[in-house]
């Protein structure tokens, strides 16, 4: 089974699981602006092509490119993974996870998240500027559970909460794959 990993990461954590996937199932690893620039042909010699970015505002980033490509690779094995600051149980993750994906496009695409975190140094002048104002209001919302409080602590400043493990049901789907395809 011949995999191919596409990422885009603007801090670094969709980046590192991007290659923690390639290395655990021995696949091509490419940035999504190298990806861009190939043809179909390029592409044909896949048999599962996984897509990874970050989540903002509870999409994943510059995921059309995959989106739209996809149809044509419905017999590939296809998956996306996210990387977001919330853990992998929180509600909101699951309920972006179903959001991502029309009903058709779940037929042939499985969807994963994944714990990343924060690093301000990084990030965008933009997305510095909306996670400080998300984090300002949960600091002075008046009715803040101790939950809120703690959030807004611990993602004030960077952190990185990415870990291996959150990469084991995407390894297993891919691997799944291999032992249906042989």
């Amino acid at each position: 089974m011949k995999t191919l990993i596409v990422y885009t990461s603007q801090t670094g954590f969709t980046k590192k699981y991007a290659r923690w996937i390639a290395e655990r199932t021995n696949a091509d690893l490419l940035d999504l602006k190298d990806a861009q620039k190939k043809d179909d042909v390029f592409f044909a010699k896949y048999d599962a092509i996984v897509y990874g970015g970050w989540a903002m505002a509870e999409k994943l980033v510059k995921a059309k490119w995959f989106l739209d490509k996809a149809p044509s690779w419905k017999k590939k094995r296809l998956a996306v993974f996210c990387v977001g600051g919330s853990t992998n149980d929180n509600p909101q993750a699951e309920k972006m996870l179903q959001n991502m994906l029309t009903d058709e496009q779940r037929k042939y695409i499985k969807a994963f998240y994944c714990q990343g975190g924060y690093n301000y140094e990084k990030m965008s002048v933009p997305c510095r500027m909306a996670m400080k104002m998300f984090v300002s209001a949960l600091k002075k919302k008046k009715d803040a559970s101790d939950k809120d409080r703690e959030l807004a602590e611990m993602i004030s400043s960077s952190c990185d909460f990415s870990d291996i493990k959150y990469t084991d049901p995407i390894v297993d789907y891919l691997k799944d794959s291999v032992s249906l395809s042989a």
